[in-house]
């Protein structure tokens, strides 16, 4: 999303969308770490039968590809949920913690309002170059407020 159609979102407008996102990045981080828990086995499972293949056509062979093709169907999935997330106008930062970031002004500037799976609603900001470590409490911030919904923000 270009900075021209990005959307913004004030505090209160980000936290009434925070039961969608929270639904969307439970399913990505619980999927996320099953494709990776999967992915990794099949990479050692496939490491041992090259180390001692000598018949391609092996029993495990279609057993070993249907597992591959239901973890591409998985991997679609994960794919499906980032974009829903980016079609709300939220940015997955980190798919293992649950962590999201969602555009916003503060004092006439372009911020984040930071969540992370497992908070109640969203309590921290940060820089846009800033990143988790730079996280901020909104108590000592100035989100821009429902008014701005008038010039284009959320």
């Amino acid at each position: 999303m270009n900075g021209k159609h990005r959307k913004y979102y004030t505090l209160e407008a980000a936290n009434r969308t925070l039961p969608l996102v929270n639904a969307i990045v439970r399913d990505i981080v619980e999927l996320y770490s099953d494709v990776h828990e999967r992915r990794e086995r099949l990479a050692k499972v496939r490491q041992r039968r090259g180390a001692s293949r000598h018949d391609d056509r092996s029993p495990y062979t279609e057993e070993l590809e249907h597992i591959e093709q239901e973890l591409d169907k998985d991997i679609d999935r994960l794919r499906a949920f980032t974009d829903e997330l980016q079609k709300l106008g939220v940015e997955l930062k980190d798919p293992v913690s649950g962590l999201v970031d969602f555009h916003s002004r503060m004092d006439g500037r372009e911020v984040y309002l930071c969540w992370k799976l497992g908070e109640e609603e969203i309590a921290y900001w940060h820089e846009l170059d800033a990143g988790f470590s730079g996280r901020q409490s909104l108590l000592e911030g100035s989100v821009s407020s429902e008014s701005d919904a008038a010039t284009g923000n959320v």
